[in-house]
């Protein structure tokens, strides 16, 4: 009887070694998601209208809460990249699937990253 409960607790340890290492490659993978995103947010235009990290202008609303908002789930999310709506233009034709999921990664975030400076060189002075 002795052996058996041994056996169930190695078998129970690694399962749950296993499921850490699980846990613990999808938080990796998608705090690169959420950098990627965070990049592609900056760098695709969202940040032109949606202003820089989210917070909304004069032409697009804040997006800073909208992880929160439970009329806006990552469904929707994507739907309205993917298609555009109300001001917004779709962006089918010029992001990928695994993009799109990035942005949506971004703006899911709980602790949104914030990207490293642009490589796109500053213009000249004038």
């Amino acid at each position: 009887m002795a052996t058996r409960v041994k056996q169930f607790l190695s078998a129970l340890l690694l399962a749950l070694f296993f499921c850490a290492a699980a846990a613990q490659a999808q938080s990796a993978g998608s705090e690169n998601d959420e950098m990627a995103g965070a990049i592609l947010f900056r760098d695709k235009g969202c940040a032109f209208c949606h202003g820089p990290g989210g917070v909304g202008t004069a032409k697009a609303p804040s997006l800073v809460d909208i992880r929160r908002n439970k009329l806006w789930p990552a469904e929707k999310m994507t739907s309205q990249i993917l298609n555009g709506g109300q001001k917004m233009p779709p962006f089918a034709d010029a992001l990928t699937d695994s993009e799109i999921a990035q942005l949506v990664a971004y703006l899911r975030a709980k602790r949104r990253p914030v990207p490293p400076p642009s490589a796109t060189p500053a213009p000249p002075p004038q």
